[in-house]
């Protein structure tokens, strides 16, 4: 097997190298999505470690999506005269050592602490990642190559946030976030190996993509992510407490739930590509009313065993929405390539904030787990309210709606 490392300098990729490329990209995305959403299944546990609620453990995952906000544009600003490669491995080392720190946490707000500081590489990875991907694969593939990344974040909902589930469920909590490390360690070494020098794409300039980026078709794209994605978060959030109080099934069972979350959430990264080549950016709108339906039948599915995993599945679907905006920025970020790819996942965990936020003061208020849902398909109409005022924009500037 050929090392992708002795490629000479901006010498083009075989398909073959190229998909070793995108593997190691996407073993990132798996790093990241079995940390970003182990907490959520783990929630029981976290709360009875530092006595505290779950609600309150709620925010634990909103310190993590504060930390992607805050992380995203500001390490992809420090970061825009760095070569693309040389990034990808400092922010995934990083990524390690954040989830490291995690395992550690003494008490509930140093856990806050340290689950914001592990947030913080996490846009800045995905956003460089989708454009190497981009950028080593022929021009045709590049949605399927940006797809293949983001596949990395849903199989690890399908595979590693289950097995993290179990693991802190079986020994300790704790023992997730160490797996996690590993599989960033792993990714580090993956990348140096298969990606080689020169061929990350090219260097951009700070001050050029801060003007680009300051247009908004950007900002109104980054705002459908913000609020019409929450909708899932705010459901996901509460999944187990909703799976063991209201579905009446046991703990064990809530890892099950989650594969099929996460078998959902490849459905949805799958269909993302395809709905953005056949639609265009209407494709957003198609997710956003889909979102809808689902959000509102989902309480009533909770009641039982039989409902309630298929409406897990469809509330997984709608990741589809995270590929179509990332394609969709391509398109319009102009010289801001980088910030704008970054900042996509800055705008979803925005989304992941704000949804364990509003459905964690629902819960509180006394309106039961599965008020998550209507919480939910709330967010979804305020991101088609977005996406309106997103495709008024591109008329007034003369741009095709259809795409």
């Amino acid at each position: 097997m050929t090392d992708a490392a002795a490629v000479p300098l901006h010498a083009p990729l075989t398909p073959r190298q190229a998909r070793w490329v995108v593997f190691a990209l996407s073993m990132g995305g798996f790093a990241i999505g079995t940390s970003e959403f182990v907490v959520m299944g783990l929630i029981s546990e976290i709360a009875r470690s530092f006595g505290v609620t779950e609600p309150q453990v709620g925010h634990v995952v909103s310190a993590y999506a504060l930390g992607v906000v805050v992380g995203a544009p500001l390490l992809a600003i420090l970061g825009a005269n760095m070569r693309r490669r040389s990034l990808l491995l400092w922010l995934m080392g990083f990524y390690a050592v954040g989830n490291l720190a995690s395992a550690l946490s003494p008490s509930y707000y140093w856990m806050i602490v340290f689950r914001f500081i592990a947030g913080l590489p996490h846009g800045a990875y995905f956003g460089v990642a989708a454009l190497v991907a981009a950028h080593v694969s022929p021009p045709e593939q590049r949605g399927l190559a940006v797809g293949k990344v983001m596949l990395g974040l849903s199989v690890a909902l399908l595979a590693g946030n289950p097995l993290a589930t179990w693991m802190g469920q079986q020994w300790s909590w704790r023992v997730a976030f160490v797996l996690v490390a590993a599989i960033a360690i792993a990714t580090v070494i993956a990348i140096g190996w298969r990606l080689p020098r020169g061929m990350g794409a090219p260097r951009t300039d700070a001050r050029r993509e801060l003007r680009a980026f300051n247009r908004a078709p950007v900002w109104l794209a980054l705002g459908i992510g913000a609020i019409g994605f929450a909708g899932m978060f705010a459901v996901f959030s509460y999944l187990p407490p909703t799976l063991v109080q209201v579905t009446g099934v046991a703990e064990s069972f809530v890892p099950a739930g989650l594969v099929v979350f996460g078998v959902g959430s490849i459905v949805g990264s799958l269909a993302g590509g395809w709905l953005f080549d056949r639609f265009g950016f209407r494709a957003a709108a198609l997710v956003l009313l889909w979102s809808v339906v689902v959000l509102l039948l989902y309480p009533w599915a909770a009641q039982s065993v039989w409902t309630v995993l298929p409406a897990v599945l469809a509330v997984g679907t709608m990741g589809a929405l995270a590929t179509i905006l990332q394609s969709h920025l391509m398109d319009v970020a102009g010289d801001a390539q980088t910030l704008a790819a970054a900042s996509n996942h800055s705008a979803f965990n925005t989304a992941n904030a704000l949804g364990p936020w509003l459905g964690g003061m629902a819960i509180t208020a006394g309106y039961g787990w599965t008020s998550t849902g209507y919480v939910g398909a709330a967010t979804a109409v305020g991101g088609l309210l977005v996406y309106w005022l997103a495709q008024r924009e591109r008329r007034a500037a003369g741009i095709a709606a259809t795409r």
